[in-house]
């Protein structure tokens, strides 16, 4: 895969976390800068998703540790849990805000 081609599919997911966020109405505040996404909570915690474009990963690190996605079959899976990367941001954006989110 080649450099453009990671960076596009991995901004489309990026894309896709801030679509949820904001149709969720979830009280979680988010930002982009180069490389990283931030996720700030009520409590000022937060999860912070980057792209490693050496690794041809999506890294998140969140209260729970680190979890590395790559993309296989079309999806961007964790090598950790086996979950795909869209099902564990909202899975860890629920235990830091403390509450369900209805995630679309």
């Amino acid at each position: 895969m080649k450099d453009s081609e990671f960076h596009q599919l991995a901004d489309a997911q990026l894309e896709k976390i801030e679509q949820a966020i904001e149709e969720s109405g979830a009280d979680i505040d988010f930002e982009i800068s180069g490389n990283v996404m931030t996720l700030e909570f009520e409590d000022r915690t937060q999860i912070i998703i980057n792209k490693q474009e050496p690794m041809r990963e999506i890294w998140l690190a969140s209260k729970s540790g680190g979890f590395h996605f790559s993309l296989q079959d079309g999806a961007w899976m964790c090598s950790k849990t086996g979950f795909e990367l869209l099902s564990l941001v909202k899975a860890e954006c629920e235990k830091q805000a403390g509450e369900e989110i209805d995630w679309p």
